[in-house]
């Protein structure tokens, strides 16, 4: 017995899987050292794992199987998009895929293992997004997550037999981000994004029903995970003042058990700093008003005015979301620095037309977005314009070139890491 998990060597990115054996703890590579390997996903028996593969052509993302004593097989080959294995049926003979052309267009289908034929979950001619997808109890049914028909992504469950699709978060004007089913099918746990932070609901399978649960800190929540018998759901937690930490609630009692404390190094986390949420007007409007843009404001609690870094996430369909930053503590605390983290247009949470609104000819309407941000500082007289920095990496370091070319009078220093400086060598050196 043990797990697999994949690594690289020097942020190569081209992952191998290993797999752990627990008795002799040595760990044995699965896979050929030089293609790129990663999303495993295990057969209900434990005996058999899918993952996606570039082996064929280095290009292409195709979809293996392999058994726990070395055989592989091929599932699926792909000529297009990024494809990933999802879940498998109860009795292994299917396993639902889904393929990523872009963050607005995505798809999911039920493969066939024995003929390899593909069974679309939604109409391919919808052209919508498709995030997360897994069977529902019985393997008659499955939920995914799709913007099908709305703004944000919903949680959904299709019956495999007659073909209804029901909406169970249609209320919600947020996207859900994950969801989990336990083993024992009683209980369907998922999380929202709402504005950043995460919100997480239980319901009652198969009547959809709610549960009580215990309040939880605000926060990010990730890895959702049953115990066997689906009586507890763990979870971790990342919050603004705390690194993350594990938590369990026992689904009966409705009580909540913290099982780990992270080490912060001593320090007090109740003098760390949380951030504010505001919204500051734009250079455009959107529904008769001027266009409101999401940021995360850090602010020292000693006297200002303070300088300003000016905070700005990759993607660039990236989201800031306030998570503990041990860096962003320092600057705020020690160095009495405000960090602005703004989520401009283009950004993931906020629907898919905020999503769309710095596509194609339209990409430098979000480098205003920062233009108006650095308006909104020089009104604000806890902060000095006269010393305002801005940092980011990947597309965020994009976002911080181009600031610098439109806004270098107004801007004292710019900090890029591994920024697109040219987006047309950028494409040619890209990995196919």
């Amino acid at each position: 017995a043990g797990f697999i998990y994949a690594r690289d060597v020097g942020g190569s990115e081209f992952y191998q899987l290993f797999m752990h054996d627990w008795a002799s703890g040595r760990s044995t590579m699965l896979t050929d050292g030089e293609s790129r390997y990663s999303g495993v996903v295990w057969d209900q028996q434990g005996q058999r794992f899918a993952y996606t593969t570039t082996q064929r052509n280095g290009r292409n993302w195709d979809i293996h199987l392999q058994d726990t004593e070395g055989n592989r097989s091929v599932a699926l080959e792909t000529e297009t998009g990024a494809w990933s294995a999802e879940d498998f049926s109860a009795d292994g003979q299917r396993l639902l895929v889904g393929r990523y052309d872009s963050i607005n267009e995505s798809y999911a289908y039920e493969l066939d293992i024995a003929t390899g034929s593909l069974r679309p979950i939604l109409d391919e001619a919808l052209k919508v997004a498709i995030g997360q997808v897994a069977y529902a109890p019985g393997d008659k049914g499955v939920f995914f997550t799709s913007d099908l028909g709305a703004e944000f992504m919903r949680l959904h469950h299709k019956d495999l037999i007659s073909g209804d699709i029901d909406l169970l978060t249609g209320d919600v004007p947020w996207n859900v981000e994950q969801f989990v089913i336990s083993r024992n099918g009683e209980y369907l746990a998922y999380t929202i994004n709402e504005d950043g932070a995460s919100r997480l609901s239980v319901l009652r399978l198969p009547e959809r029903t709610p549960l009580a649960l215990p309040e939880i800190a605000a926060g990010m929540i990730s890895t959702l995970s049953f115990s066997g018998d689906g009586a507890q759901l763990a979870f971790s937690l990342n919050q603004p003042s705390a690194p993350a930490d594990v938590f369990s609630i026992n689904l009966n009692e409705r009580a909540l058990t913290r099982w780990t404390s992270s080490e912060v190094g001593g320090l007090d986390t109740a003098a760390f700093i949380a951030p504010e949420l505001i919204a500051y007007p734009s250079f455009d409007e959107f529904e008769g008003q001027p266009r409101k843009i999401p940021a995360y404001v850090y602010r020292p609690e000693t006297p200002g005015p303070h300088p300003v870094l000016v905070s700005i996430h990759g993607g660039p369909e990236g989201q800031y979301r306030p998570r503990f930053s041990s860096t962003i503590q320092y600057l705020v605390r020690e160095l009495g620095v405000a960090v602005i983290a703004p989520n401009v247009r283009g950004s993931a949470g906020y629907g898919k037309s905020y999503l769309k609104l710095d596509n194609g000819i339209l990409r430098e309407d979000s480098v205003k977005d920062i233009g108006a941000l650095l308006d909104w500082i020089a009104d604000d007289p806890d902060l000095d314009a006269q010393r305002i920095a801005v940092m980011g990496g990947s597309y965020g370091g994009y976002m911080v070139l181009a600031s610098l070319v439109h806004y270098s009078d107004r801007l004292a220093a710019g900090i890029e890491s591994v920024g697109i400086s040219n987006f047309v060598t950028f494409l040619t050196n890209t990995q196919d």
